[in-house]
């Protein structure tokens, strides 16, 4: 039978994949595995997830000649994953509680569709024990461990006293079962501010704050509450020490269904926002070879004292005398996953498939080589500039660079997708390799010049001045790091270079040209001096004048053009002699410019009426100004009456004002949920709310207006300003 694979051994070792059996085999439906291993044949895979880590998952699927089934919301019944399945299936509604959440759905489908596995992915049902408990219920291989280890390390609480009873160090605190305020207050006070209030369920940020004070402890912890309720269905929460400029260490650690447990080394993914990790990397710079030994066996000993089985990760937090302690282990496969198979040479999705199906790990712990260094960045539709908003909307552009055996693009998004609100504003991981760190940090700063993104606010520029920044060059990162350098890493605007204006009004010149031949040839008279842009014309000298708005400011390029296409560009007193042309590649133009003698290249994007520049300088935006009579009609410039407005597409969760309600500057007016996280819309200058537009559980767009403040009426004499 095509396409069969019989998990019963490992080929090619770390390196390897495995081969397709020779000849005919019968496939037993719903095979599953049990305490007592034995080896399984696996034809089909569900995967119950969506996005990158679906099409990850796939791509294995693939090499091992395993038929892939895709299941899709309605959201994302144009997306990637669906694309790349060889079977996809609509399970629901856009909401992840009716589609992606849908366990009795998810269970219909792989039954229907005869397959014998299900890969959860990472996040929606990786970690949930009913969805584990049901696949073994109806015999369908969960990939992923048993119930019971997700169960036990799933709880925080019951985590910690595991993990200690295993030698395993971990932080002191409060995890009991009285969870009023008056408690885990006092025990707050016990510890000591700071303290960390966490979701015993939590996970990826969410359900976690830091309360510096007492003051703030029950702000902080009603948010906490919420959060975690939205995410994860349980409110309970937990109270420990807050470990001042802590690295977050983890280990990645493996276990199959025979006792054998492995690490494959340490992750460091300190770099963080929103207590969420942004760019991560493999191995942890600065460790000695001791701490990394017994930072590897106590992920080992944690991992056995739950008979753990397939891929897992152990956190720990390590301070700065590198002494670690257990957080928590997140029982699935981890975003960053990828920078591990980098310096080891696995897949590790192939490892959980064959673990799943009953097969012994392929190698030792001796056998394990830690080569190289690798970086992941994760790219987000997100405005880092206003506190890491998340975004949504289209991928209007879309240009990365070149993927080989060094660079990897992980993603579920193609140019013209849309990036949902009602998921995780991830568009890709960009992950590297090279022989050391050095190397490896100089090839991320290289390709985040290469990744180009036009529709929506994204990370790239800060990624690329992150890893720019000389102390993460030096190794010293702490989950503290972007706030400790916050004024390096978010400078103060400076004003475009004249290079750039340059390029800028090159590229608006050339497209402009390229309009007016297509117009030429439409009118059937391609020689009219009329269809000319430059504005050449006979007996007269081409000068004109260019705006763009550089920031706030307007500036004035004064042009003539100069013979052999080439142009002279006065900027503010200073002149420069350009050329070029444009040669289009992908869903970019590329520019391909000299000024002054000095050649350079770039990708050229416009959209609406902005003209983006990619170079080896990083991403720029460049605005066109806007006609009076348009600013007019979009309500410019004519005195506003409204109030705050909402930062992306999201639900109303909360509504703290009425009608009438006087606010100061910063009150809390509403809290959103979008991208899965609670965000507070705070009043944005002090008045009274002549009305409130929305109620809870509204739905939003970004930028509508939430409340109107009362204004007072002023006399007019009825003159309008152009």
């Amino acid at each position: 039978m095509a396409g069969v694979l019989r998990l019963t051994r490992w080929v090619g070792g770390l390196r390897g994949s495995l081969l397709p059996s020779q000849g005919s085999h019968h496939v037993q439906q719903g095979a599953m595995y049990s305490s007592a291993p034995s080896t399984v044949l696996i034809n089909k895979i569900l995967i119950a997830n969506r996005g990158e880590i679906a099409c990850r998952v796939m791509r294995t699927a693939r090499k091992l000649g395993i038929r892939t089934v895709a299941v899709y919301s309605d959201a994302d019944q144009d997306s990637m994953h669906v694309a790349m399945a060889d079977e996809s299936y609509n399970i629901g509604p856009a909401p992840s509680q009716e589609s992606y959440l849908n366990m009795k759905k998810i269970m219909s489908v792989a039954k229907d569709t005869g397959a014998q596995a299900i890969h959860p992915g990472y996040g929606f049902l990786s970690e949930n024990t009913e969805f584990a408990d049901l696949c073994q219920e109806e015999g369908v291989i969960f990939i992923g461990p048993p119930s019971s280890a997700i169960r036990d390390m799933g709880i925080k609480s019951t985590s910690k006293h595991i993990m200690s009873a295993a030698g395993v160090p971990i932080i002191e605190g409060y995890h009991g079962e009285d969870q009023s305020v008056e408690r885990l207050k006092a025990e707050a006070e016990k510890i000591g501010y700071p303290v960390m209030v966490k979701a015993v369920r939590g996970g990826g940020g969410k359900g976690m704050r830091i309360v510096m004070t007492e003051a703030e402890f029950e702000a902080q912890l009603e948010s906490a509450k919420r959060e975690a309720l939205k995410s994860f269905n349980d409110e309970i929460m937990l109270v420990e020490k807050f470990v001042d400029t802590p690295r977050h260490v983890e280990v990645q650690v493996f276990g199959d269904q025979h006792g054998n447990v492995v690490y494959l080394f340490e992750r460091d993914c300190s770099v963080q926002r929103r207590h969420q990790k942004i760019i991560e990397e493999a191995p942890a710079p600065g460790l000695t070879e001791e701490v990394r030994r017994r930072l590897g066996e106590a992920a080992v000993r944690a991992a056995k004292a739950v008979n753990y089985v397939g891929a897992g990760t152990v956190e720990f937090i390590m301070d700065k005398d590198q002494n670690f302690f257990f957080m928590e282990m997140n029982t699935r496969l981890q975003v960053e996953h990828p920078v591990t198979e980098m310096v080891t040479h696995t897949d590790l999705v192939e490892w959980q498939i064959k673990a799943a199906a009953g097969e012994p790990l392929p190698v030792t712990q001796e056998e394990i080589r830690l080569t190289g260094h690798a970086f992941e960045a994760r790219i987000y539709a997100e405005d880092p500039a206003n506190n890491f908003m998340p975004g949504a909307g289209p991928l209007v552009h879309l240009a990365t660079p070149a993927a080989d055996d060094t660079v990897r693009i992980e993603t579920g998004v193609r140019a013209g997708d849309e990036v949902s609100i009602h998921y995780d504003p991830m568009i890709a991981k960009l992950v590297v390799w090279g022989p050391d760190r050095p190397a490896a940090l100089n090839k991320l700063k290289h390709c985040l010049t290469q990744y180009n993104i036009v529709g929506l606010a994204n990370n790239v520029m800060f990624l690329s001045q992150l890893s720019s920044h000389s102390e993460f060059a030096a190794g010293n990162v702490h989950t503290g790091f972007i706030d400790l350098h916050e004024s390096q890493l978010f400078p103060e605007r400076q004003p475009l270079p004249h290079k750039l204006l340059c390029q800028a009004a090159l590229a608006l010149l050339l497209m402009e040209e390229d309009q007016m031949r297509l117009s030429s040839v439409m009118s059937q008279d391609p020689f009219s001096p009329f269809a000319n842009a430059t504005g050449r014309r006979l007996n007269h000298t081409f000068t004109r004048k260019v705006a763009l708005n550089d920031g706030e400011n307007k500036v004035q390029i004064h042009i003539s053009y100069g013979g052999e296409d080439t142009y002279n560009m006065q900027i503010a007193g200073h002149s420069y002699e350009v050329s070029g042309f444009l040669h289009s590649g992908g869903s970019m133009e590329e520019l391909r410019c000299t000024i002054d003698g000095s050649r350079s290249t770039a990708r050229i994007a416009l959209h609406g009426n902005s003209l983006h520049v990619f170079s080896m300088d990083g991403p720029r935006e460049i605005q066109l100004p806007t006609p009076k009579y348009v600013e007019k009609l979009r309500g410019r410039g004519a005195g506003s009456t409204g109030g705050a407005v909402a930062p992306m597409p999201g639900v109303i969760e909360k509504v703290y004002v009425n009608d009438g309600d006087t606010v100061e500057k910063g009150d809390p007016l509403m809290v959103m949920i979008a991208m899965k996280m609670e965000h507070v819309i705070k009043a944005p200058e002090a008045g009274v709310l002549e009305r409130v537009l929305f109620k809870e559980g509204d739905k939003v767009d970004k930028g509508s207006e939430l409340v109107v403040y009362h204004q007072e009426q002023e006399d007019s004499n009825g003159e309008e300003a152009l």
